[in-house]
């Protein structure tokens, strides 16, 4: 046996810079993915947030046409729109980085039921989303 001082243990300078070099473009191609995943976050946010209102603002009308004390809101119009606007917070008054939503509400009258009709939209999706249900009168919700 020849007891050499020169071994093959450890890394060499042309290994480590590829090494060095698959690391840089594994790191750079997650950060390219950075962006668009800003972005499908954002759009994820506001069309949770528009369902959440296009719900509360069905499931509202709903239980007042439900009930048989409650007149009937197309009388003076049929159909009845209305439109308003609601900030993302909650708050009656914009507050910084808000995101205001219109929500507009068609109440038909169709004799022996209503169709209710929920549209909602945000600034970048003037198509936005909606539902309709169809309502009748019912002697349980009496109040």
């Amino acid at each position: 046996m020849s007891n050499s001082i020169y071994t093959n243990k450890g890394l060499t300078l042309i290994e480590v810079l590829i090494a060095l070099f698959l690391t840089s473009v594994g790191v750079l191609a997650l950060l390219s993915l950075q962006p668009s995943a800003w972005n499908l976050t954002g759009r994820s946010d506001r069309l949770g947030r528009a369902g959440g209102m296009l719900h509360q603002e069905l499931e509202a009308n709903e239980v007042l046409l439900m009930n048989p004390n409650y007149p009937n809101p197309c009388i003076a119009t049929n159909p009845l729109v209305t439109t308003r606007n609601v900030n993302a917070s909650g708050q009656s008054t914009p507050q910084p980085g808000d995101l205001t939503f219109g929500v507009q509400t068609t109440i038909r009258d169709n004799v022996t039921n209503w169709s209710v009709r929920v549209w909602v939209t945000w600034p970048g999706n003037a198509n936005g989303i909606s539902e309709t249900r169809t309502v009748i009168r019912q002697e349980p919700f009496r109040f």
